[in-house]
């Protein structure tokens, strides 16, 4: 496939400022007339099982009572394949629902009738660099841009989204992004539930104005902390009922907010049987009293609703944790309230980080029979060995800071065409990378002391270990029991004064892939960089 790269995309500025007034205002635009012009071409040798044709637009989407909310969404259609692998969410703001599957090939048509530049990543795939939805590419309106690739991940929940520069956040809150689901042979032969028993569930925050219409703060102070909504939406719907039966069911949740981190419990105390996370399934289940959930993250989870008796409810809730921040701890709600600097709000927010209130219920509907066996074993996960990394005996250290309104890895902000040497990484190498969040206490000056979820593009790594400081300990230990290590991840929260360790392949595809913040604001302040596999 012949890609080119647009040089004017490299002028950010320009098309950053187009973004943000389309994002905050949501103004009627007139839709772009003919057709688009297509930024690449398909290959010729390229045969795809699946072709569908996605097209970025702006809506009017019924969320509330009263007034429709202007936002901006993603239709699709089948152009070759099954017309099943594709569900619009009709109705709500979010993206496409896609289902592949592992060895599928696929090729994307994304148009962009926006007014602002875009880009989709699709999040957790391992495809080629001129694939992943780098902001390079990003394309503008009436313009289009063709993925092509094979579905290499195994079973599970996967995410996509814009990640175009300086204004990903924006244009995520303002609803580009969706659900990518992949199934293969060892996940079918499990037979967990399917059909109406396997239940995606997108949980994300967002504020509304008297007008029903999206507000979002673009403050430096909301850009620090992140951007915190007043509502819980589910699915892009508020207060979200699902309705169940009398029997097991696989829910799959995925936090997609700009920048609020969850602390999943039931409110009866029944503890959360987690069977997947970012890429698939875990080797066995798990129990865990809650498990937390950082944007950008999935967790699966199986449910017995067979004990209960129709009529019942129960409610998913996030509960009370702490955060340490500015060097003093500000948690149970406080942060949402305390004044901080520059004599703003460090949020405005009615929902604080790490406060306790609803996302969703359930409710037990009707009697339904089936099989409510879960699995003693799910499927094989091979460990990697650290002595087989490439680097050993010499960690790659990610240090993360924000100081002086900065957002920082290793003391830099992103740049395109910026790559240093420790940025350079051999193709089919596995490598050992350490995250550090003021791990050794030092805090100074005007730094922040922030969780981070840190997420890596392409292929998917495994979580070695965690160290933490002695000064957060009692912080950390209101969220420590509900962080999933096992298994292939993508991201990877890394809390203040905590140091994780992961080991990463970098197999098969050369070029840049980004390493950043998924807290949203975060990474448009510029704590993003790319590797080169070379």
């Amino acid at each position: 496939m012949k890609t080119t790269t647009n040089c004017n995309r490299r002028k950010f500025l320009k098309y950053a400022a187009i973004g943000i007034a389309g994002a905050v205002t949501y103004p009627s635009w007139t839709q772009a007339a003919g057709k688009f012009t297509r930024v690449n071409t398909p290959s010729d040798d390229f045969l795809p099982d699946v072709e569908i044709e996605l097209t970025m637009n702006t809506a009017d989407v019924a969320i509330l009572n009263g007034e429709k909310t202007r936002v901006w969404k993603v239709t699709g259609k089948v152009i070759t394949g099954d017309s099943n692998i594709l569900d619009n969410n009709e109705g709500t703001y979010l993206a496409p629902t896609l289902r592949f599957k592992k060895g599928q090939k696929v090729r994307m048509i994304l148009n962009n009738d926006l007014p602002a530049q875009s880009i989709l990543h699709w999040h957790g795939l391992h495809v080629p660099a001129n694939m992943d939805g780098n902001p390079m590419y990003a394309i503008n309106r009436g313009e289009t841009y063709i993925y092509e690739f094979e579905i290499l991940n195994r079973a599970g929940t996967y995410f996509y989204h814009a990640h175009t520069h300086g204004v990903t956040a924006r244009q995520v809150y303002s609803g580009l992004a969706g659900l990518l689901l992949v199934s293969d042979d060892q996940e079918h032969a499990l037979h967990l539930p399917s059909g109406d028993h396997d239940v995606p569930l997108v949980i994300q925050d967002r504020s509304f104005d008297g007008q029903n219409q999206l507000v979002y703060s673009a403050s430096m102070m909301q850009r620090m902390q992140g951007f915190l909504g007043d509502r819980i939406l589910v699915n892009g719907r508020p207060d979200f009922v699902l309705p169940v039966a009398t029997r097991a069911y696989r829910l799959r949740l995925v936090n997609g907010s700009n920048s609020r981190i969850y602390k999943l419990a039931w409110d009866d105390g029944t503890p959360m049987t987690v069977i997947g996370v970012d890429g698939g399934l875990l080797e066995k289940p798990e129990q865990h009293a809650y498990v937390m959930m950082a944007p950008g993250q999935r967790r699966e989870l199986w449910v017995d609703f067979s004990e209960r008796t129709v009529g019942a409810e129960l409610t998913l809730r996030s509960l009370q944790f702490d955060i340490d921040m500015h060097g003093g701890m500000m948690g149970h709600g406080m942060m949402g309230h305390r004044r901080g600097m520059m004599g703003g709000m460090m949020s405005v927010s009615t929902l604080p980080s790490g406060s306790d209130y609803p996302i969703l219920k359930i409710r037990v509907a009707k009697k339904e029979q089936g099989d409510n066996t879960l699995p003693k074993a799910l499927t094989p996960i091979t460990e990697l060995q650290t002595k087989n990394a490439a680097n050993a005996n010499n960690p790659k250290t990610i240090t993360l800071s924000m100081e002086h309104m900065s957002a920082l890895l290793n003391g830099r902000s992103y740049k395109m065409d910026d790559i240093q040497p420790d940025e350079i990484i051999p193709v089919n190498s596995l490598q050992l990378i350490e995250f550090d969040n003021g791990f050794d206490g030092g805090m100074h000056g005007m730094m922040m002391d922030m969780p981070h979820p840190m997420h890596l593009h392409g292929e998917q790594f495994q979580i070695v270990k965690r160290e933490v400081s002695a000064h957060v300990t009692d912080n950390y230990a209101t969220v420590s029991a509900g962080l999933i290590d096992g298994g292939w991840q993508d991201t990877v929260l890394v809390m203040p004064g905590e140091k994780v360790t992961i080991l990463k392949p970098f197999n098969d595809f050369k070029g840049l892939f980004m390493y950043h913040c998924h807290n949203l604001e975060h990474e448009d302040m510029g704590m993003m960089r790319d590797f080169l596999i070379k």
